[in-house]
């Protein structure tokens, strides 16, 4: 039987994901990660990425219900949600740079004091230990609090509760220590950690699904080695085709050519970040041309826009929109890869598209 080809794998990595919508917390756990990004133009990223999966979402739902869904703020291949049952797969976190003593003991003296809080604003805790400015990853200088307080996080002693107007509040947390913690234990963790970014993006070209594992360090850097010994298993393991000189891999119990994968009628602005378009290496294998995310490109050298959001229609991404308002009324400006589309069922999936994102938007103010 012949194997898939672009067409199929085309159609597969759109369908694949773009599953009937479902509650909240079912989209997120059968996505296994959602990533977050603070910019807001005109939703943050994972609003955007949600509203496409879960009935009647509104902007904001995610951290409105946060505190009330079995989900965490946390890190794997970048900062987002997960289901809190992948934490388990990455903590006790061991951090690949280890803290000085001066850091450690600041560390300890404000997780006894958001003890005995129970939840803080980081506010509350700048206040009362006044920690001053620091060097940030950039260059330039930080709030040193903030960045002690991130550190905590991601080391595990802290968690985020919930979000006020968008800043985190924080709780202490511990995690429990894994039951096996032998080698055997520590692949078996990676060999899941793999699988879940697999199921998110797949298909992958093989440069991508190499890179996937790389980033994984940032989630889970104490199990960098057994990473790469998993990535050289699911290269056998993992359902594969060389298309047009590249190989790609997807899920073995998945078939890219079934008739299962199929698209509809809709017109879809998707975030940057979507899990369709994340993977800029696919994208431009997939659809023949480069998209970029320009937010932090200067404005004179952008070719999309501040925000561009991508194209989705039917199983092709053909081009790419920018959202303004008016009166509270949408205002795309539109650009497209190749030709703009041309007829009345453009123009009437296009409408339909900014009609719900005019509904997500204004809900999200209630």
């Amino acid at each position: 039987m012949a194997g898939p080809d672009l067409d199929d794998l085309r159609r597969y990595a759109v369908a694949r994901t773009l599953f009937a919508p479902t509650t909240l917390g079912r989209a997120i756990a059968r996505l296994g990660f959602v990533q977050a990004d603070p910019i807001r133009a005109p939703a943050r990223a994972q609003d955007l990425t949600l509203r496409h999966r879960v009935k009647d979402y509104l902007a904001g739902d995610l951290e409105r219900r946060y505190a009330r869904l079995p989900i965490e703020e946390d890190c794997l291949v970048n900062y987002g949600f997960l289901p809190r049952e992948h934490l388990a797969l990455m903590h006790p976190r061991e951090a690949a740079k280890a803290w000085d003593a001066a850091t450690r003991r600041k560390a300890q003296a404000v997780l006894d004091f958001v003890r005995e809080r129970g939840r803080v604003h980081p506010r509350e805790v700048e206040a009362h230990f006044a920690h001053g400015r620091v060097a940030n990853y950039w260059g330039g200088s930080g709030n040193a609090t903030t960045q002690l307080l991130d550190g905590m996080h991601y080391r595990g002693m802290l968690r985020v509760a919930r979000r006020d107007s968008g800043t985190r509040i924080y709780e202490a947390v511990q995690h429990a220590a894994p039951i096996d913690d032998s080698p055997a234990g520590r692949a078996f963790r990676a060999a899941a950690l793999l699988e879940l970014v697999v199921r998110k993006y797949a298909p992958l070209p093989a440069s991508s699904l190499v890179y996937l594992a790389r980033l994984l360090r940032y989630g889970a850097p104490h199990l960098q080695a057994q990473t790469k010994a998993a990535l050289r298993e699911a290269l056998g393991l993992l359902a594969s085709a060389r298309i047009d000189g590249t190989t790609w891999y997807w899920p073995a119990d998945e078939n890219p050519a079934s008739r299962r994968w199929h698209s509809d009628d809709a017109l879809r602005l998707l975030a940057p970040f979507d899990p369709i378009v994340w993977d800029r290496r696919r994208f431009e294998l997939l659809w023949g041309w480069r998209y970029k995310f320009e937010a932090y490109t200067p404005a004179a050298q952008r070719r999309f826009g501040y925000y561009a959001l991508p194209l989705l229609w039917h199983e092709q991404v053909i081009g790419w929109a920018t959202l303004s308002s008016n009166n509270g009324q949408l205002k795309p400006v539109l650009g497209y890869a190749a030709a703009a589309p041309r007829g009345a069922a453009f123009r009437a999936a296009l409408d339909d598209e900014l009609e719900r994102m005019t509904r997500f938007l204004d809900g999200g103010g209630r």
